[in-house]
């Protein structure tokens, strides 16, 4: 006998409690972080040699790099991508 789905989805469990967005932020922060994390890795840059790059306090460069606070800015992503090497692509999807 095959499963069925019984009731919402968790997104749809999300939206209901008014979450969604809140849920979505800190997963993309979470995600943004991982990647700042993994550049630094491959290029063997320190936090010390990206906040210096970056023109940033090292801690300004830890509430970057934290999963836990969803708070980002475009000019810190921005200034971190060319710290890095990198570029920001940014886009709305459906």
């Amino acid at each position: 006998m095959g499963k069925k789905n019984i009731g919402s989805s968790f997104d749809d469990f999300l939206k209901e409690e008014a979450m969604h967005e809140d849920a979505t932020a800190v997963a993309l922060k979470r995600v943004i972080a991982w990647q700042i994390a993994e550049a630094m890795k491959a290029q063997q840059i320190t936090k010390t040699e990206l906040a210096k790059r970056m023109h940033t306090s090292r801690a300004a460069l830890n509430r970057l790099l934290d999963e836990e606070d969803p708070s980002l800015t475009l000019t810190t992503l921005a200034s971190a991508a060319a710290a890095l090497g990198k570029k920001v692509n940014i886009a709305f999807a459906a």
